[in-house]
């Protein structure tokens, strides 16, 4: 009896990772169903080694998690190439405004098709286009379909559908589990809003939002969800273990300053508004690109690379940078709400009628700036003030490094105590203390870095045993509220040219109602989060 209850177990799991039957069977359970029901546990009794279906190291269909990819610019088709490689994803769709890889921007002039050749197994694949720079939707179908036909043809993958509009996708895609979002930071609180509401898990990279209130609805929405949610920059932070060490043993007194500084921006900064009206280039849908923003004309110098240079479409150096250096910063030292915000920017000039005038923007972010916020005392600890730079812009340099003809690195943090100084590297990384001697190494508790691809592939393996379980795990939307808060005052701040002061009972600023305007966006039609 027992051996043939178990055949006829066996039997039932074959069918159910069978798509010929899994159709037949679809009124009984469906492929993501079989996921949900297997996670909890319920039809664990059927699971056998994935051998016995299909050889060592087989993972059935009904375990993979569908994923649909949404923006495939220069950034997000370069991360797509390492999740491909994971197979217990199968990514099904991809969704990007633009159709066809023109006008795009990189880092290196053929790095990254230099890339996409070597991950699909197809050292002729080129581009299309202006057959340049890879982007596109286009571009991201070739890339999935090709690499699931050369190096898993076992799969007799399908195809991999291609869409314009994310909301499109979210409507037809009805077996999805999971979306990634890669696309540029005004989007993000949208997309990510739309996805949570159709009950997808979402991986998304930095900015949360870029807007406050955008992003303070989508932690909301996400605490009351049952779906996971994952902020990538958190798979970067560096360990606050050590510097937490010699803080808690009084290593520097008491703490009193946090400076973290970037050699961002890497980008061109914009000092006026674009006046050019070039067309709109083949293939790509402005509108959508667009989304909740104000219409205007298209320009180049909005998009690709340089979208987040305007407080519109981006969030500035500390959204691009400041998720990867001081999220663990923020839990660590519990920063919450702040009280004040202070910003210190560059400005440029020009000429009107042969008279000099400083150029008023609340359009872009400047070239440089440093911004100040100052942060309540909190249980044990004392009141603390963190300090950004950006744009060249750094602390004063310690006279514990001067005297050793040293300057301090292009990047990096320093946690400045009443009685001294611990430098570190920009990710919290070989924190040192200074002294009057110098630079002291001390015992360090901390956990060295993995290699970037063993990084890469341990993040997107917890995100899928998190999918799998329903168990969230650290790095989550909810968990970003405060340092997401912070990034976008910074952007407020900036914007006013003040110094605001915060309430965070109301979510308002009570020094300057004006500045309130810069803490959400006006919605086009169709747009808002609440409607999406």
């Amino acid at each position: 009896m027992e051996k043939e209850l178990l055949q006829q177990n066996k039997t039932r799991l074959i069918e159910n990772v069978n798509p010929l039957a899994e159709t037949q069977h679809t009124a009984q359970i469906n492929r993501r169903k079989f996921v949900e029901v297997v996670a909890s546990g319920a039809l664990a009794f059927t699971i056998v080694p994935r051998h016995v279906l299909g050889g060592k190291n087989f993972i059935a269909p009904s375990d993979k998690i569908t994923l649909a990819y949404i923006g495939v610019g220069t950034q997000g088709t370069r991360e797509m190439l390492p999740l491909l490689t994971m197979q217990q994803f199968q990514v099904v769709a991809v969704c990007d405004p633009n159709k066809d890889a023109r006008g795009y921007r990189d880092w290196s002039p053929q790095g990254l098709r230099n890339e996409i050749r070597k991950a699909i197994k197809n050292p002729d694949w080129n581009p299309g286009g202006d057959n340049l720079i890879p982007g596109g939707r286009d571009n991201g179908k070739s890339i999935v379909d090709t690499y699931y036909a050369n190096l898993h043809p076992e799969l007799k993958y399908k195809g991999c559908k291609a869409y314009e509009d994310f909301r499109e996708l979210l409507e037809k895609e009805k077996d999805l589990d999971s979306v990634k979002i890669m696309t540029p930071d005004h989007l993000h609180g949208i997309i990510a809003t739309a996805a949570l509401k159709k009950k997808k898990h979402v991986l998304m990279h930095k900015p949360l939002s870029n807007r406050v209130l955008e992003g303070k609805k989508l932690i909301e929405l996400a605490r009351k969800s049952s779906s996971i949610t994952h902020l990538i920059p958190w798979d970067s932070n560096g360990s606050m273990d050590t510097v937490m060490k010699w803080i808690n043993e009084g290593a520097i007194g008491t703490l009193l300053e946090v400076h973290d500084w970037t050699n961002r921006p890497v980008w061109p900064q914009y000092t006026t508004m674009p006046t050019d009206t070039p067309p709109v280039p083949e293939g790509l849908n402005w509108d959508l690109w667009l989304g909740p923003e104000a219409d205007r004309p298209y320009s180049p110098d909005y998009t690709n690379m340089v979208f987040r240079s305007w407080y519109d479409f981006g969030g500035g150096c500390m959204a691009d940078m400041g998720y990867y250096s001081l999220w663990t910063v923020f839990n660590a030292l519990q920063l919450e709400d702040p009280t004040e915000i202070i910003p210190n920017l560059s400005h440029v000039c020009a000429f009107k009628d042969s008279v000099p005038f400083r150029i008023h923007n609340d359009f872009s972010f400047p070239t440089a700036c440093t911004v100040r916020f100052k942060y309540p005392a909190k249980g044990s600890r004392g009141p603390v003030e963190l300090c950004w730079y950006d744009g060249g812009m750094q602390p004063p340099c310690p006279p514990e490094l001067t005297a050793e003809n040293k300057t301090l690195p292009q990047e990096g943090m320093m946690f400045v105590g009443d009685k001294g100084k611990i430098l570190a590297g920009f990710n919290v990384q070989n924190p040192q203390l200074l002294s009057h001697k110098g630079m002291e190494a001390m015992e360090n508790p901390g956990k060295t870095n993995p290699p970037p691809e063993e990084k890469i592939e341990t993040a997107l393996q917890l995100f899928i045993d998190a999918c799998k379980s329903g168990k969230q795990y650290p790095g989550s939307f909810a968990e970003s509220d405060h340092i997401m808060e912070a990034i976008n005052l910074y952007g407020v701040a900036l914007r006013s040219g003040s110094l605001l002061k915060y309430d965070v009972a109301t979510r308002q600023i009570s020094n300057a109602p004006d500045a309130n305007k810069y803490l959400s966006r006006e919605y086009r039609a169709g747009w808002d989060p609440e409607s999406i």
